[in-house]
């Protein structure tokens, strides 16, 4: 079976770097907030060319303690994509604003520039923009809105790192962005961790009380805080891979243009990409077809694994049973017609060619 992702093969590639960081960390004595902490948040801030990085226990946690760090809440709107994965929604539930849900370009299913400014109201505080699987969103337009509006621009870059748009890096193209490094993500870590990064002082110094029980100060607590901390055994991990990630984006590009170039099958829809190659590194190449279910089953068959991301729209989950009524066409088809066949850094070119082989066969027989 061709796997859809071998994280073993991924990591295991580090072992002896990963397995000499948690030794040096054990013998620190020091596991909370410490130097191999301080020192990914420098080399991240430094990549994606912003000032400050804050090391978080998730991507979730980003999202949410931007949000909370904006003084946004109740009565509160934010626009955010509906074709998104959750996370990016429930972020903004959670600090008590409404989210309000604008469609996606079909083409490269994030979200519709052209579709927001209608979505704007008095209460719209911010624009959440998802570099979706991996492709920077059409950012130029939305800062234009954002600036015309006076609206904050946060970033999810859970599926983006390292996405180049118009000379810059994804998590430096708003005001805010958010990273998880969940261990599936291009830049992955051995379990959960996260990241913000941001150019603005302000925020960053109260992202760094709110991250640590609203303190700066040990007992001294300015904020209602939280505890979202990137574990210092993560830290050095990531910092390892982060010195790999260009080259392995660059492969997930060179993988994703054989896919474009020699998938040739009329009931094969392939992915769009809107910008430069750059601007996108492909965290999954995804594909429509009609009936997915007779094409997943098909490629089982044929021994190659795919996945669905995502199958059910933010609006359908029983956790918005409140908009069960409300109908996002183009978001709904998306959700009913993806399948994600494989790639990765290590995936042999003789498994690219072979799930090539096996999709030009569909339907012909």
């Amino acid at each position: 079976m061709i796997q859809f992702l071998d994280l073993k093969k991924i990591n295991l590639r580090h072992e002896k770097a990963i397995q000499d960081s948690v030794t040096g960390v054990l013998h620190s004595g020091w596991y909370i907030l410490g130097e191999q902490v301080k020192s990914f948040e420098a080399e991240f801030a430094d990549y994606c060319g912003t000032r400050y990085c804050l090391g978080v226990a998730n991507g979730l946690d980003a999202l949410e303690l931007i949000i909370h760090a904006y003084g946004i809440g109740p009565g509160d709107e934010v626009i955010v994509p509906s074709n998104t994965y959750i996370a990016s929604i429930l972020s903004i539930s959670a600090n008590g604003a409404t989210p309000v849900l604008v469609e996606p370009d079909p083409q490269t299913y994030n979200i519709d520039p052209a579709k927001i400014e209608e979505k704007i109201t008095a209460n719209t505080k911010a624009i959440m923009v998802v570099h979706l699987y991996g492709q920077s969103c059409n950012m130029a337009p939305i800062r234009e809105l954002a600036d015309k509006h006076n609206l904050k621009v946060i970033e999810d870059c859970a599926q983006s790192h390292g996405a180049i748009y118009e000379g810059k890096r994804a998590g430096n193209l708003g005001d805010a962005a958010a990273f998880s490094f969940y261990p599936g993500k291009n830049l992955g870590a051995l379990g959960d961790a996260g990241a913000i990064t941001t150019n603005d002082e302000e925020l960053y110094t109260k992202l760094y009380a709110l991250r640590n029980y609203g303190s700066h100060k040990k007992y001294e607590n300015l904020y209602k805080g939280y505890n979202s901390r990137l574990d210092e055994f993560q830290a050095p991990i990531l910092k390892e891979k982060l010195k790999y990630l260009d080259a392995d984006n660059a492969y997930r590009r060179e993988i994703a243009d054989y896919y474009l170039e020699h998938i040739q099958n009329p009931l094969i829809t392939l992915p769009v990409v809107e910008n430069a190659p750059e601007s996108h590194v492909w965290h999954v190449f995804v594909i429509q077809v009609e009936d997915r279910a007779a094409f997943m089953q098909y490629m089982t068959e044929n021994q190659v694994q795919t996945i669905i991301h995502y199958p059910i729209p933010p609006h359908h989950q029983q956790a918005y049973a409140e908009w069960k009524d409300q109908s996002y066409p183009i978001s709904e088809n998306i959700h009913n017609h993806v399948v994600s066949i494989p790639i990765s850094p290590v995936m042999p070119k003789e498994e690219v060619m072979k799930v090539v082989e096996v999709i030009n066969e569909y339907g012909k027989n």
